[in-house]
């Protein structure tokens, strides 16, 4: 087990490193100058020349690198280049929103997704379950800025009832959770409904309608729990890609997440800032891919059979 925890450890920490080293390659390439950013245009090349070497810009690509890992090995990950704060200090203040937008469109997702692929298997083959297919479907394929803006037309606009955009309470969440939740829904109902479909057929599942156990029963008590695994995975890692910043919904719905901070970081080729987005995200995504591995082991008595064999 502690074998298995140290592998998984030093994948991730190989994963981050090189998350930074691809990250710090492309804006090292990116055509713009940081020094130019912060004085302006119209900075007389004493003063740009002076930036460059407080920011270490006239050192040697690889003594930049090395400098820039140490920092963020110290939770240091620079300086925004146009808001002159800490870049941990904005994802840090960011994180918060992101949270709660995250969080509730994954209790939104599991909720709805759990629901449509439990009654679709209960209803396999019949009306019901061919009309949740077509749901789900619709749900999967829409494309999130393309119903973010659609809500807010429909609902926000034509309605008065929800604000526009911005963080203001319960209302201004709810046309972004929605958004959020409903492809991770319809995905989530087809892995249920088709890992149900194959459990049912199983000989265990005949055994136990040969007892006389009804539907409903032999679903939620013996199917249930192995369809549910996969379900582990999907969602652990979409929270950790919801957490990390969702970029389309936020800029949308004008949410003050990390999504929105990674989008005006791009729009304003602030590199130290678009760096310290991706490397969080990075991390949160390896966080989450060592935890569903832990839950798995947990939840399923065979993969830990496998790695203690």
């Amino acid at each position: 087990m502690l074998a298995y925890l140290a592998r998984r450890i030093v994948f991730g920490a190989a994963v981050l490193l090189g998350t930074s080293l691809i990250t710090f390659s492309i804006a090292f390439l990116i055509p713009a100058d940081p020094a130019v950013a912060m004085a302006g245009a119209k900075a007389d090349p004493q003063t740009l020349a002076m930036i460059r070497h407080q920011l270490g810009l006239d050192r040697p690509v690889y003594m930049q690198y090395a400098h820039y890992l140490g920092r963020a090995l110290h939770g240091d990950l620079g300086r925004s280049y146009i808001r002159r704060e800490s870049v941990t200090h904005l994802i840090v203040s960011r994180f918060p929103a992101t949270a709660i937008l995250a969080l509730s469109a994954m209790a939104l997702a599991l909720a709805l997704g759990i629901a449509m692929g439990l009654v679709a298997a209960a209803w396999r083959g019949r009306a019901l379950d061919n009309l949740l297919l077509v749901g789900s479907l619709a749900m999967v394929s829409m494309p999130i800025f393309w119903l973010g803006t659609m809500l807010l037309i429909a609902v926000a606009a034509l309605s008065r009832t929800f604000p526009l955009g911005g963080y203001s309470g319960f209302k201004s969440l709810l046309l972004p959770t929605v958004t959020l939740a409903l492809g991770s829904a319809g995905y989530y109902s087809r892995v249920l409904h088709t890992n149900l479909s194959q459990a049912l057929d199983q000989d265990y599942i005949r055994t136990a309608r040969g007892k006389g156990l009804s539907n409903a029963r032999v679903i939620l008590k013996h199917a249930l729990a192995n369809a549910m695994l996969p379900l582990v995975t999907l969602a652990g890692l979409d929270l950790a890609s919801m957490l990390s910043g969702v970029v389309l919904t936020e800029t949308v719905f004008n949410w003050p997440g990390i999504g929105r901070l990674a989008f005006e970081a791009v729009f304003n080729l602030d590199i130290p800032l678009i760096m310290g987005t991706v490397l969080f995200s990075a991390f949160l995504i390896v966080v989450a891919n060592l935890l569903v591995d832990l839950l798995y082991l947990w939840l399923d008595p065979r993969i830990r059979l496998e790695e203690m064999g």
